[in-house]
């Protein structure tokens, strides 16, 4: 298992993506903190950042590695391996590799600049979305034999954590204005690891002010110790229930 994740992931980070996204983090990272004095600012700045560019890059790439090394994973099923050691070795050294690449390209910068622990959070956040945008496209290559379908699925994926779901959530906030919504709010972020990370990222930055009684309801839960807590734990759910689920179909799969 260990061979299989030090290959995956030697193998990922000579891949001239994972080289080129590190390198635009990086640049981005330093083009923020460069170009803004203020610190907040640039924290505020680079958290949009990372909450669109992290996710969208570790679904596609991800997705798009699986299928490249079809043949590797069927000659690696060939071996006297359990199915799941393959499949978790694969998704360990994605994960691997797409957290070191984020945390070269904005970790060096973030923490020159902003070494604090909203600082801190901000890469435990990006490293967090790494990996669970690594989970859900190995769930949703596992069913999918075409290639095309596959990355069909994982951009649609994608825009629905990232566009759709904010805007299904402004409708329902539209139609039921007259209703008390606040609290029923932090269980529905919870459906939304990009979101729940926003919420998280945002009331460390003492910008949940400008969000009104929501935001005061969400700092009076998400702000305390045991909400950070929950929400982290919810992050790892994000984690761990996709690659469940995934690992499950690629056992049964017939490769």
């Amino acid at each position: 298992m260990n061979k299989i994740i030090k290959y995956v992931t030697i193998d990922i980070l000579r891949n001239k993506i994972v080289l080129f996204y590190t390198l635009f983090l990086l640049i981005i990272s330093f083009s923020i903190f460069s170009f803004d004095d203020n610190s907040a600012k640039g924290l505020l700045s680079l958290m949009n950042v990372i909450l669109l560019i992290v996710p969208l890059v570790s679904i596609i790439f991800s997705t798009i590695y699986i299928y490249n090394c079809s043949e590797f994973i069927e000659l690696l099923v060939c071996q006297p391996l359990r199915r799941k050691y393959i499949w978790l070795s694969l998704f360990t050294g994605l994960s691997l590799s797409l957290c070191l690449a984020f945390l070269l390209g904005c970790g060096i910068i973030l923490l020159i600049n902003e070494p604090s622990t909203t600082g801190l959070l901000l890469l435990l956040t990006g490293c967090l979305l790494s990996v669970i945008f690594v989970a859900i496209a190995m769930l949703a290559t596992v069913g999918t034999r075409d290639k095309a379908k596959g990355i069909g699925k994982a951009i649609l994926l994608w825009l629905y954590f990232g566009i759709i779901f904010d805007g299904l959530v402004l409708f329902l906030l539209f139609q039921f204005s007259e209703y008390p919504l606040e609290k029923p709010m932090m269980v529905i972020s919870a459906l939304n690891p990009i979101d729940l990370s926003r919420i998280n990222v945002l009331l460390r930055l003492d910008v949940s002010a400008l969000m009104g009684y929501t935001g005061a309801v969400f700092k009076d839960f998400f702000g305390t110790g045991f909400g950070f807590i929950i929400s982290i734990a919810a992050l790892l759910l994000w984690v761990a229930l996709p690659l469940w689920r995934s690992t499950a179909k690629f056992n049964r799969n017939d490769l």
